[in-house]
């Protein structure tokens, strides 16, 4: 449950971190696009009076009506308008327009012949970086399609502005539900891959049963464990051999001569060649760790196991052999 968590927080984090650059970035550079786009597809006459009202009301600036050139200048690309200084208003009107320093000197050129002392090129277009510095070095102020549609926005009609605005909120909002489908696909595969890592981790080795009966090479011959039933008893003496085979081997024999047999087997088999150890992981199950392979071992465990009727039956399992990829293998020496 935790990792799903986890998984709808991401989620939720990389829609809002999308959903946000869409809005704020994306979304105003569409509607700067189709907002150029409908300066440009605009006639002069026009683009001009939105020009107009754009210096007057943003710099309270007004024409010189009473300057015979600037009468002529009204249907000009270039016209004169006063505030507490004179300034050149030059359009370029078109998004075509790639101006450069050239250009920028030309105006400069134009702007002390009129008398004037401030200037602003506007374009739809672009102006270089060489035309910006000569811009900047001569006073004049650029507004093209990085700010032009900011700046006459206010101006334009209502119901060119609302179009253009519509465009580029439309536009946001499909691009918001795909983020959020794209959100919710890395959030799942975020939580499936979580839960595969931690099925994986916890998941007990193929050969849990075989590994947890592993011992030492040589390990100690009293050393089996308890029979499956008994509780921590009491670990029983060493097993004289000689007493064991003088004793008659029975088939039922109580728990502790059942242990009894099984320590002898387990001794036994210690010192088999072929054979690391023999543990007793239940009283009828016998783990065998094995350096040789199932031929030349498997008759030797059983001579070992068939001595006591109690145990002929038992149920042993052959582990892998070290550095192999063999399956874990359980096999009988007898059967009922």
């Amino acid at each position: 449950m935790f990792s799903w968590l986890l998984a709808l927080l991401l989620a939720l984090t990389l829609w809002g971190l999308t959903s946000a650059w869409l809005w704020l970035v994306k979304r105003r550079n569409t509607e700067n696009q189709h907002g150029l786009a409908a300066l440009a597809g605009m006639r002069w006459r026009e683009f001009s009076q939105i020009v107009h009202r754009a210096m007057s009301e943003q710099r309270n600036l007004h024409e010189l009506v009473n300057d015979e050139e600037s009468a002529d200048r009204r249907t000009s690309s270039d016209f004169l308008m006063e505030g507490k200084e004179r300034w050149l208003i030059s359009c370029k009107h078109g998004r075509a327009y790639r101006l450069g320093a050239a250009s920028i000197t030309e105006m400069a050129t134009a702007q002390q012949l009129t008398g004037a002392g401030r200037g602003v090129l506007i374009t739809e277009g672009r102006v270089e970086r060489d035309g910006l510095a000569a811009a900047q070095k001569h006073g004049i102020e650029v507004l093209d399609e990085r700010n032009l549609w900011r700046a006459l926005a206010p101006f334009v009609p209502d119901d060119t502005r609302q179009a253009v605005v519509g465009v580029a909120r439309r536009e946001a909002m499909r691009q918001t539900g795909i983020a959020a489908l794209g959100a919710l696909t890395v959030g799942l595969l975020a939580g499936l891959g979580y839960q595969t890592t931690l099925h994986g981790d916890d998941a007990p080795p193929a050969r849990a049963a075989g590994a947890a009966a592993i011992a030492p090479d040589k390990p100690p011959a009293a050393a089996a464990p308890v029979a499956a039933g008994t509780e921590a008893a009491t670990p029983a003496p060493a097993v004289d051999d000689t007493a064991m085979a003088a004793e008659d081997l029975v088939q039922n024999p109580d728990a502790a001569t059942l242990l009894r047999y099984q320590q002898a087997v387990s001794k036994k088999l210690a010192g088999t060649p072929g054979v690391i150890s023999g543990i007793w992981l239940t009283r009828s199950t016998l783990s065998i760790e094995r350096s040789a392979d199932d031929a030349t071992v498997w008759p030797l465990i059983c001579r070992e196991v068939e001595r006591y009727p109690a145990l002929r039956t038992t149920r042993i399992q052959l582990n892998p052999r070290p550095g192999t990829d063999e399956p874990v293998r359980w096999r009988q020496c007898s059967t009922i």
